[in-house]
């Protein structure tokens, strides 16, 4: 059994959705961010950095596993699913997750902070973080035109990436002009552990709402910026 520890941003869905693809039981545990629990020092215990995604394997002597891309791998290699053994196919599915966990995590993270939820419009940092957005966007694109998965078959790395890409409109970036990138969003994202995935917990907002209930959720992450809060996912 695992204990997910979790919330509704794209790095909690990563693992909600490896663990329903693998088909591993688990119960998840929902933190509440604004509120602060990720720093409470119970949580702490399990992840020094207070950041969600963690968990803990109560089947291999309660060993607890934080960072999202480190849990991806963990769960791979614990089930040997979704990750080659053999060392090139490897060496392509981590290149790949690299590629979220050092860029496009990174990258549409700020975007979200600086078109979304801080207080100024400061038009150059929107500007510089939507510029490099796209061309990850386009680096995904030009990959996915000869490839149907990321790495060869599907693995984490297009667990890890999707997840995070599946959120563009919400990160004001757009994906016309992929064709390649619209067709793996729509691939991975018609499979139903995947679909199941993204509603463990299901988003506090949906990505296409209103712009009124996407103002009031600004608002609300606005106030975890301010109170130094909102860096509780990796």
């Amino acid at each position: 059994m695992i204990d997910l520890y979790t919330a509704a941003t794209p790095n909690g869905h990563k693992i909600s959705i490896v663990l329903e693809e693998l088909a591993l039981p688990y119960t998840m545990h929902v933190l509440d961010l604004a509120a602060g629990q990720q720093k409470e020092a119970w949580f702490l215990s399990i992840n020094p950095n207070g950041r969600i995604p963690a968990i803990i394997d109560r089947a291999a002597d309660n060993f607890a596993v934080f960072e999202s891309g480190a849990i991806l791998i963990y769960l791979a290699e614990k089930t040997g699913q979704l990750l080659p053994a053999d060392a090139q196919g490897r060496s392509r599915v981590l290149q790949w997750l690299m590629f979220q966990m050092g860029g496009i995590g990174p990258m549409m993270g700020q975007a979200n902070v600086f078109y979304r939820y801080f207080p100024e419009k400061l038009q150059p940092a929107i500007d510089r973080y939507h510029g490099e957005c796209s061309r990850l966007f386009r680096v995904l694109d030009s990959h996915l035109q000869h490839h149907e998965y990321l790495a060869g078959e599907y693995s984490i790395a297009d667990i890890a990436n999707w997840a995070w890409v599946r959120t563009h409109n919400w990160s004001g970036v757009a994906v016309d002009g992929m064709p390649y990138l619209q067709r793996w969003l729509a691939l991975v994202g018609g499979r139903p552990a995947v679909r199941k995935g993204i509603t463990m917990p299901p988003s506090q907002l949906d990505r296409h709402a209103s712009p009124d209930k996407a103002e009031q959720f600004a608002q609300e992450a606005r106030k975890m910026l301010e109170t130094g809060q909102s860096r509780g996912h990796a």
